[in-house]
């Protein structure tokens, strides 16, 4: 079945709704650490918890789209991720908090079941502008749960954030039911053989592990920020609310609406110069935070370059490995993403780890750091191309 224009639109909606799941909490962390009376870094380990989660729901469900019917195991997750989220709005301590977070993360994964069904029903020619679209809408949904999450935390609460996502994933849930296509699995074996075939990906497929590499140090670098661009802006000079806060994912949105152009532009010229080229805007995003760290103009200038040069990054990346072997997108999908989000959470601990040793000078310092990693790799790994 082609992927009609419509189909496209609901994938990418869908995807920006139920990501959106696990950044609710980012803007929050304040107004949570205040309720249960706990240091803001000890909050901050809620947003480590629901990437760890993520990571492992990567890991050990996403594989299962080539081997169950994918529209089936969207609607499972989608369901065990209400459930979640619902919990999480009436949780009584800390603890319980990051044991829900961890289980957002885990039922989340719902856009990486959706990016390889949109990969495996695009035309070929078109499988990099589909891809950007769907991507649009996913890191839409990412920048922009922090401005909603931190309007309805600063006005109803952060609870209320919860039972209004929960109750907009079940929405959800019919949307799928209705509109959503079906496609046929492509693995016929055990759930162990086809673990183990991810392992021979990783094993066969240097592009692959090059683009996974890269991808989680720019995913740690998108989770140091933020993570820790909560307590910088809730700080002296700017001393912003979480409804004020929020809006800066409105500032990252436009970087993200980029993602159909860079999808564009795989299609017809090598991904991989796309990924160069992100690199060097998220290098550049950070040297503003860096020397306009008192000014909301270079901040808000800085966001904008991180998330357009993320979106270079990784809608080029994902072009590059959805190419490699049709039957067995899920697995890489599994493998690059797992390998990100991994990326992610240890990105979210080091920021909480360099925010209590040097504030925001050392978040800098550990972003930078960790960009020139992945320009380390991608230099490093040219010469085999």
């Amino acid at each position: 079945m082609a992927l009609s224009k419509w189909n496209i639109a609901l994938m990418a909606l869908s995807t920006g709704l139920i990501v959106a799941n696990i950044y609710y909490a980012q803007p929050l962390l304040v107004l949570i650490s205040r309720e249960f009376g706990v240091a803001e870094s000890n909050a901050g380990q809620i947003t480590f918890f629901t990437q760890a989660g993520y990571a492992m729901g990567l890991l050990f469900c996403v594989p299962l789209g080539d081997k169950l019917e994918r529209k089936k195991q969207i609607l499972v997750m989608t369901g065990m991720a209400v459930c979640a989220l619902f919990a999480t709005a009436l949780s009584q301590s800390i603890v319980m908090l990051k044991v829900m977070g961890f289980v957002i993360g885990f039922t989340s994964i719902v856009p990486q079941l959706i990016l390889p069904m949109a990969a495996t029903l695009a035309e070929p020619e078109k499988r990099g502008k589909v891809i950007g679209v769907v991507m649009s809408g996913l890191l839409i949904g990412i920048l922009l749960s922090r401005t909603v999450s931190g309007v309805v935390g600063e006005h109803l609460g952060w609870r209320a954030m919860f039972w209004i996502a929960g109750g907009l994933s079940l929405v959800l849930m019919a949307v799928i039911v209705v509109s959503f296509p079906q496609s046929r699995p492509s693995f016929a074996g055990s759930y162990g053989q086809l673990m183990g075939s991810v392992l021979r990906l990783i094993k066969e497929q240097p592009l692959l592990r090059e683009a996974s590499l890269i991808n989680a140090c720019v995913f740690a670098v998108f989770g140091l920020f933020w993570t820790t661009s909560v307590f910088l802006l809730s700080a002296p000079p700017f001393n912003y609310t979480s409804d004020l806060i929020g809006l800066m994912g409105l500032a990252a949105a436009t970087g993200a609406l980029g993602a159909p152009l860079i999808g564009r532009i795989a299609d017809r010229k090598n991904p991989r110069i796309a990924v160069g080229y992100g690199l060097i805007a998220m290098i550049v995003g950070f040297g503003l935070f860096w020397v306009f760290r008192t000014s909301i103009i270079g901040i808000v200038a800085g966001i904008v370059l991180l998330d357009l040069g993320l979106q270079g990054v990784h809608v080029s990346n994902q072009t590059r490995i959805y190419s490699l072997l049709p039957e067995a997108r899920n697995r890489m999908n599994t493998v690059y993403m797992t390998v990100s989000f991994i990326g992610t959470s240890l990105g979210s601990g080091i920021g909480l780890w360099v925010w209590d040793i040097g504030k925001w000078g050392g978040v800098c310092i550990a972003g930078m750091a960790l960009l020139l990693v992945a320009v380390g790799i991608y230099f490093g790994t040219y010469k085999r191309k």
